[in-house]
């Protein structure tokens, strides 16, 4: 029995929560730097570390105080530990390895794509191991067989862009404020479907691999050979969501097949788009798999998912009160075993 504090700091939202490991999350808080970063049209790495300064105490003292808890109560400090902005990352791991230290007990270095991939956990119904996993976030896009905490196979990611990029590149040549993934989802709400018609890279490619900086340039040419009234907008949005969506689900499926497992789970922020999630449903229904989904709220990045992963780790072996620490801006998951 333990509670574990966890600290999310990859990149723009600090996260923090406080998971128990058998009562489960008892609360967790966000703060997102989003209203900071539209002003430059993206993440400006220098202004995130100094933002996760101001904000990772505050939010830790607002998560015992909703769930009730002193820093004594405390067995265990999680944080992310990479890939992600080297500053930001640095942040999250010096409060958390300070913290640990003054309190006496350990810390957790936890990779950030783990507490992606097991956070659907963190929702009801659960999927089971093993599954197969679609990452999909604003800089990953990548197919993983799951087979237990530290056990990811590799069987396809991105040459290029991730899908998230996709979706944010593309409505910043439409003229949508950052980040601009769910401004395009909503624009391509009012969109008419077969206007445009926009490549599928490697949409039979025979393997699982991903690249989506062909469909960039695609609505590059679309933007610029049209005039830009509201409707033709929606239209190419409509169109370049449809793409994305066609290639993650035809990848999803072939993986599927490929490993003979019945079981999808859905990670990282593009999980939380509605048209992904109708799809996948609907072709699980017909190929008979289950299909899984976080909650919303666990879909960007978050300090549940990382509380989370630690309250795995332990389970898998106690936690050291080792409080040297570094940071892995990029992290190969595969490299991660159950043991580390």
């Amino acid at each position: 029995m333990a509670l574990v504090l966890g600290i999310e700091s990859s990149c723009d939202e600090t996260g923090v929560a406080l998971y128990h490991t058998e009562r489960g999350l008892l609360a967790h808080t966000l703060h997102s730097q989003i209203a900071m970063h539209n002003e430059y049209g993206g993440v400006v790495p220098e202004l995130a570390s100094r933002d996760h300064v101001r904000y990772t105490l505050p939010l830790i003292r607002k998560v015992l105080i909703m769930a009730n808890c002193a820093l004594s109560d405390i067995d265990t400090i999680a944080f992310t530990q990479g890939p992600g902005l080297s500053g930001a990352l640095l942040v999250g791991a010096s409060v958390a390895c300070s913290l640990a230290y003054a309190l006496g007990i350990p810390a957790i270095a936890i990779h950030h794509l783990e507490g992606h991939l097991l956070s659907p956990l963190l929702s009801e119904p659960k999927p089971e191991f093993p599954f197969v996993a679609l990452l999909v976030s604003g800089g990953h896009t990548q197919l993983m067989r799951v087979d237990g905490v530290g056990e990811y196979t590799l069987l396809g990611e991105t040459l290029d862009d991730a899908a998230g990029e996709a979706f944010d590149k593309s409505a910043k040549l439409l003229g949508l404020d950052y980040p601009g993934g769910a401004l395009l989802s909503k624009l391509a709400q009012s969109g008419v479907a077969g206007r445009f018609k926009l490549p599928r890279p490697m949409l039979h490619s025979g393997d699982l691999e991903f690249s989506f900086s062909g469909l960039k340039t695609a609505v590059l040419l679309a933007v610029q050979q049209n005039s830009q009234d509201e409707q033709t907008k929606a239209d190419i949005a409509h169109a370049a969501q449809a793409a994305i969506v066609d290639v993650l689900v035809s990848k999803s499926l072939s993986a599927l097949k490929k490993t003979g497992l019945k079981q999808l789970v859905i990670a990282g922020g593009v999980g939380a788009n509605q048209t992904l999630r109708a799809q996948l449903s609907h072709a699980a229904q017909e190929y008979n798999f289950k299909v899984f989904y976080p909650d919303l709220e666990f879909c960007t990045d978050n300090g549940a998912m990382i509380a989370f992963a630690g309250a795995m780790r332990l389970k898998l072996q106690p936690a050291q009160k080792d409080y040297r620490f570094n940071v892995k801006p990029r992290w190969d998951l595969q490299r991660l075993s159950h043991a580390d």
